[in-house]
C-alpha cells in the first residue's frame, strides 16, 4: 500500500495523531478538483500536491502573463505565454510523482461544469470572477459536494466552506451577482503580492480538513484577512431557508452563465466588497 519513499515524505503527517497512516490513506484515496490555477490556486495546488491529495483536477483556461508573477508562485518568468493549466500540473507532478494531477485547460460553462466537477470529492473554488463563483456554487449544490472558497481584493482575503454537513452555500451570503463593474479587478484596484499566498493556504487547510475529518470546518462561517492589520475576524452567516439552490423551495434547478455580470473578466482576484 506504500512505498519506503511515500513513508519518508508523509512521516510529519503520519506521526500527527490527527492524521497517523489512516488519515494519510484517505487523503491519498481523495480527489480534489480546483477551479482557478492563479493567485489563490498556485499555493493551493502546491499544499495539497504535498499533503499527499491522490488526485488533483486543474480548470484553468488562462495564459501565463508576466504581471502573474508578482503573486502567483507556481510559474516562472519563462513560462509566460504558455497554459497556465499546463505549467501547473508539470510543478504540481516535480513536487509529488505520487499524486496524479490532471488539466482542465477549458473555460468553465453550464454546460460543462456537472461533468468536470462531478468526478471529484472535495470543490475548491480559487477564481477570479463573479460568474464563476456563481457557477461554482450552484454545481457544487446540485451535485451535493463541500465547497472551499476563497477571495482576495487589495490587501483583503476571506475563506469559507459552503454546502457542507447541511450548511449554508455561497448564495445563502451573496444572493445575486453585483452589477456590471461595481468591484475593480486587480489591474485597477491591485493586490498585495503576498495576499494569495496566506488565503490560498487557509484555503487548502479547509480542503484537508474536510478529506481527514478533524477540526472544525469553516462552514457557516466566513474567515476575514485583513494584511495591513495583520488581524483576523470571523463572520457566523446561518443557511437562508430562501436561498435560490440551496433553500427549502429552490428557485434555481440548473446552471446559469452570468456572463453579463463579468465584472472584469478572468484576471480579477478580485472578491465581494459586502465584507470588506
Amino acid at each position: 500500500m506504500w512505498t519506503r519513499e511515500e513513508l519518508d515524505r508523509y512521516a510529519r503527517h503520519i506521526i500527527l495523531p490527527e492524521v497517523g497512516a489512516e488519515g494519510q490513506q484517505r487523503l491519498k484515496q481523495a480527489s480534489v478538483v480546483v477551479v482557478g490555477a492563479g493567485g489563490l490556486g498556485a499555493p493551493l495546488l502546491l499544499y495539497l500536491a504535498a499533503a499527499g491529495v491522490g488526485r488533483i483536477g486543474i480548470v484553468e483556461m488562462d495564459t501565463v502573463d508576466l504581471s502573474n508573477l508578482q503573486r502567483q508562485v507556481l510559474y516562472a518568468t519563462e513560462d509566460v505565454g504558455r497554459p497556465k493549466a499546463e505549467v501547473a500540473r508539470e510543478r504540481v507532478v516535480a513536487l509529488n510523482p505520487h499524486v496524479r494531477v490532471e488539466a482542465h485547460p477549458v473555460r468553465l460553462t453550464s454546460e460543462n461544469a456537472l461533468e468536470i466537477l462531478g468526478d471529484y470529492d472535495v470543490i475548491v473554488d480559487a477564481s477570479d470572477n463573479f460568474p464563476t463563483r456563481y457557477l461554482v456554487n450552484d454545481a457544487a449544490v446540485l451535485l451535493d459536494k463541500p465547497l472551499v472558497y476563497g477571495a482576495i481584493y487589495r490587501f483583503e482575503g476571506q475563506v469559507a466552506v459552503f454546502h457542507h454537513a447541511g450548511g449554508p452555500c455561497y448564495r445563502c451570503l451573496f444572493p445575486k451577482p453585483p452589477d456590471p463593474g461595481a468591484v475593480p479587478n486587480c489591474a485597477e484596484a491591485g493586490v498585495f503580492g503576498v495576499l494569495p499566498g496566506v488565503v490560498g493556504s487557509l484555503m487548502a487547510a479547509e480542503v484537508i480538513k474536510l478529506i481527514l475529518g478533524v477540526g472544525e470546518a469553516l462552514s457557516g462561517r466566513l474567515l476575514l484577512y485583513d494584511a495591513l492589520t495583520a488581524s483576523f475576524r470571523t463572520v457566523r452567516f446561518p443557511r437562508n431557508r430562501n436561498c435560490p439552490i440551496c433553500g427549502e423551495v429552490p428557485s434555481l434547478t440548473g446552471l446559469i452563465d452570468y456572463e453579463a455580470f463579468c465584472a472584469g473578466g478572468s484576471k480579477s482576484d478580485s472578491m465581494p466588497t459586502e465584507t470588506s
